[in-house]
C-alpha cells in the first residue's frame, strides 16, 4: 500500500479502475431522446465506468466517469451505500469525496432513476439496469483502490476544433455583449486533460473534459453504445494495449464539461443512415486532441487533496446578493419540443422557443387544459407566486409540486460538490449546464481558490444527480428548450453560484460545511411496467446456438461477415465483463479471441422472430483484420418455461478465411 505521498511535490496516491456497466441489451427503453419506441436491440459497444482516485496521504477524492446518459441521485445513493458496506473501502470513500459523472451517451438503456419524470418513457423503473450500473461503478472504484500506487498527475489544456456548435445561439446572444466579447466563440473549445503516471514512469490513465452532446447516434438507433466519447475512450485505451477485463490496466475517460447548448450534429438531426459515420468523425476530433495534449502534458498538479459537499433544497434558495428566491421545479412549454437540432420532437403542438406571448389557438387551449389538470391535483401549481417566480416560463409540467407516492416528479434537493486535486478544482454540477452558465460558475469559484494555488478549474456536468438544465438568467428569458428545462426559475444559476462559492470559501478558509437535508431514498417507491422474460423457445430441430445463416468460406479484407444464430433473450444474463459476440482467430495453439462486445468492429443485434423464439445477428467489419482463419462465436443463456432454469449455450460459425 502507498505510504509516502508528497503533495507539495506533486507525488500522490493514484489508482485507476474500470468495470462493465452494460445494461439489458433487449426490449428496454433507451435514455436520452424520450422516444417510447426506442428500445434496446443489441450492442454496438459495451458501456463502462472508469474511476480515478487521487490521495495525499491524509485525504482522498474519487472521480468516476460512467458511460451513461445521466447519473441520477438513485445511482449515487446506491454506490455510496455499497462503498460504506465494504470494510476495506468504507474508511476512505463516502458521499462527500466521491464524484460520479456521466458522459451523456444517448445510446444506453434507461429506467434507473428514482424520479417519475425520468422513467416515464421506459415503462418505469428497470431494476436489472439499475443493479448493473450501481454494481459496476462500485467495482470500478474498488479496482482503482486496489491499484493505488505512488505517482503524479500532469495537466494540459488545448483547443479542439470541429467537434460541435452552439445549438441555442439566439439564447446565447441574450447574454451581455460585454461578457460575450471576453470569449472567442459561443462554445468552449478548450479541453482540459490529466495524465496519470506512476512513480516508475508507467502510464496509468488519462482523464479529460470537453463539452459536447453525445447525440451523433440518433433516436432510430437500437444498439447500446457510448457514442462519440465511448469510441474515443476505446481508441485511447487500445493505443495503450489496455485489457479492460484485467484488474489493472490503462484507463482513459472522456468526461463531459458544460454542454447544455452544444450539439455535434453539423449535418442536421441524426438520420439513422449516417449516424455511425458522424459518430466516428466527432470521436476522432476529441481523440486526436487528447493524444496531443497527453503527449505534451508537463505541468504537475501540486498541493493538498480536499473536498466539500452538501445538499441544498433548490426549490427555496434565497439568493442574498439579489434578494430573490428560487421556485419549486417546473418544465416549460418548449421542453416538450426537445432540442430540434438533435431530435425532432414527436409532439407537434409545441415547438422550441414557444413563449407565453406566442401561445395562440390550439396551443393556448391545450395549455389551459394542462393548468386545470395539474391545478385540480396539486392546487399550489396555480399559485400566483409560483407562476410569477417561473416567468417568463410558461409552466407545462410542475415537476416540483406534482408528486408520485408523496415524492416530487423530479429532484429538488440536490448535491453541490467541489473536489480539489492539488492545483485543480472539479465542480460537480448535477445538471446540463450551458456554455456561458458554466463559465460564470467556474470563474466565481476560481477567484476564491486562487489563494490556495488552485489555478485550474473544470465544471463536470451530469454529476451526482440530475435536474435537467441550467442557463444564465438572460438565456432563460429566451425560453428555448434549455431555458424551459431550467427547473427552479430564472435565478437557478445564481443559486448554484452562491452555493458553490460557499463551498469554495469553506475550502479556502479550512472549515467544514453541514451536510444539509439528505434526499429521501425512494428505492421502495418504484414501479415497473416492463415484463420479465417468460421463457425462450427455439424452432423444431434447431437448438439454441444453431447457425441459421453461416459465413462464406472466403472474404476479402474490408468485407462484412454476418452470421445468424438461434438465440435466447439477452436479459437472461447481461454477460457482465463477458461477451455475447466473439471473433476468434485460428493459431497454432488453438482459437484465440480477437474481438468482442467491447470492440466497435463487431456488432451484436438481437431480434424477436415469433413468440418466444429469437435470433442473434453477429456482424464483423474486417477492415483492420489480419489475413488468417477465423470463426464467429455467439454466447447466450436460455430460460425454460416450467423449471425456470437458465442454461448457457454457444454457437459457432464455420471457419472462414
Amino acid at each position: 500500500m502507498v505510504t509516502h505521498p508528497n503533495a507539495a511535490e506533486g507525488l500522490y496516491e493514484i489508482g485507476c479502475g474500470i468495470y462493465d456497466i452494460t445494461g439489458p441489451a433487449a426490449e428496454v427503453g433507451m435514455m436520452g431522446f424520450a422516444e417510447v419506441g426506442q428500445t434496446t436491440q443489441g450492442i454496438f459497444m459495451r458501456l463502462f465506468s472508469r474511476a480515478f482516485i487521487v490521495g495525499d496521504g491524509k485525504k482522498r477524492a474519487v472521480f468516476v466517469c460512467a458511460d451513461l446518459c445521466m447519473v441520477y441521485q438513485s445511482v449515487k445513493q446506491g454506490v455510496v451505500k455499497r462503498l460504506q458496506q465494504d470494510k476495506d473501502l468504507a474508511p476512505h470513500y463516502n458521499d462527500a469525496n466521491t464524484l460520479i459523472s456521466a458522459t451523456h451517451t444517448h445510446s444506453g438503456p434507461g429506467g434507473y432513476s428514482h424520479h417519475f419524470i425520468y422513467n416515464l418513457t421506459t415503462k418505469g423503473f428497470i431494476p436489472q439496469n439499475y443493479e448493473a450500473i450501481v454494481e459496476g461503478i462500485y467495482q470500478s472504484i474498488q479496482r482503482a483502490h486496489k491499484n493505488l500506487e505512488l505517482g503524479s498527475v500532469f495537466i494540459a489544456k488545448g483547443t479542439v476544433e470541429g467537434f460541435g456548435f452552439n445549438r441555442a445561439v439566439n439564447a446565447y446572444l441574450k447574454n451581455p455583449e460585454s461578457e460575450r466579447e471576453r470569449y472567442a466563440d459561443d462554445i468552449d473549445r478548450e479541453m482540459t486533460l490529466l495524465k496519470f503516471v506512476a512513480a516508475d514512469g508507467t502510464a496509468l490513465g488519462m482523464l479529460n473534459w470537453l463539452g459536447v452532446h453525445p447525440t451523433s447516434v440518433g433516436p432510430s438507433n437500437r444498439l447500446i453504445g457510448g457514442d462519440t466519447k465511448g469510441l474515443a475512450e476505446y481508441w485511447f485505451e487500445r493505443d495503450h494495449h489496455a485489457d479492460v477485463y484485467a484488474q489493472k490496466q490503462f484507463v482513459a475517460a472522456f468526461a463531459l464539461a458544460p454542454a447544455g447548448d452544444i450539439s455535434p450534429n453539423f449535418w442536421g438531426v441524426a438520420d439513422g443512415v449516417h449516424d455511425y459515420e458522424h459518430l466516428e468523425e466527432i470521436a476522432h476530433k476529441q481523440y486526436s486532441a487528447a493524444k496531443k495534449l497527453y503527449a505534451s502534458a508537463k505541468e504537475k498538479l501540486v498541493g493538498e487533496i480536499d473536498y466539500r459537499h452538501r445538499y441544498v433544497d433548490f426549490s427555496r434558495v434565497h439568493i442574498d446578493a439579489l434578494d430573490v428566491d428560487t421556485q419549486p421545479a417546473a418544465m416549460g412549454v418548449s421542453f416538450i419540443a426537445g432540442s430540434t437540432e438533435d431530435n425532432e420532437s414527436q409532439v407537434k403542438v409545441f415547438s422550441d422557443g414557444v413563449t407565453v406571448d406566442s401561445l395562440a389557438g390550439h396551443q393556448k387551449v391545450l395549455s389551459k387544459v394542462i393548468d386545470t389538470s395539474f391545478g385540480a391535483l396539486w392546487p399550489k401549481t396555480l399559485s400566483p407566486a409560483y407562476i410569477e417566480g417561473q416567468a417568463p416560463k410558461k409552466i407545462l409540467i410542475p415537476t416540483g409540486l406534482a408528486t408520485w407516492d408523496g415524492n416530487p416528479w423530479s429532484p429538488q434537493i440536490l448535491p453541490v460538490q467541489i473536489l480539489r486535486w492539488g492545483s485543480l478544482a472539479i465542480l460537480a454540477q448535477p445538471t446540463e449546464i450551458t456554455t456561458m452558465a458554466g463559465r460564470r460558475l467556474r470563474e466565481a469559484v476560481s477567484r476564491l481558490l486562487e489563494a490556495l494555488g488552485v489555478n485550474h478549474a473544470v465544471v463536470a456536468s451530469h454529476s451526482n444527480a440530475y435536474a435537467s438544465y441550467v442557463t444564465t438568467p438572460e438565456e432563460y428569458g429566451a425560453q428555448e428548450y434549455e431555458g424551459a428545462s431550467t427547473h427552479f426559475g430564472p435565478h437557478t444559476l445564481d443559486a448554484f453560484i452562491q452555493e458553490y462559492t460557499r463551498l469554495a470559501d469553506a475550502i479556502e478558509q479550512g472549515f467544514a460545511v453541514p451536510q444539509g437535508l439528505y434526499p429521501k431514498d425512494q428505492a421502495r417507491a418504484q414501479v415497473t411496467l416492463q415484463p420479465g422474460v417468460v421463457y425462450d423457445a427455439h424452432p423444431k430441430d434447431k437448438p439454441f446456438g444453431t447457425v441459421l445463416l453461416d459465413a462464406l468460406e472466403n472474404y476479402r479484407s474490408g468485407a462484412l461477415v454476418s452470421v445468424e444464430f438461434v438465440a435466447a433473450h439477452p436479459r437472461n444474463d447481461l454477460m457482465t465483463m463477458q461477451n455475447f459476440a466473439v471473433v476468434e482467430m485460428k493459431t497454432p495453439d488453438g482459437f484465440k479471441p480477437v474481438a468482442g462486445d467491447r470492440d466497435p468492429e463487431l456488432t451484436f443485434r438481437w431480434l424477436r422472430t415469433e413468440g418466444a423464439t429469437s435470433k442473434a445477428i453477429l456482424t464483423w467489419d474486417t477492415q483492420d483484420a489480419a489475413p488468417g482463419a477465423y470463426r464467429i462465436v455467439y454466447h447466450g443463456v436460455w430460460l425454460s418455461f416450467w423449471l425456470r432454469k437458465k442454461t448457457s449455450f454457444r454457437g459457432e460459425s464455420r471457419v472462414f478465411q
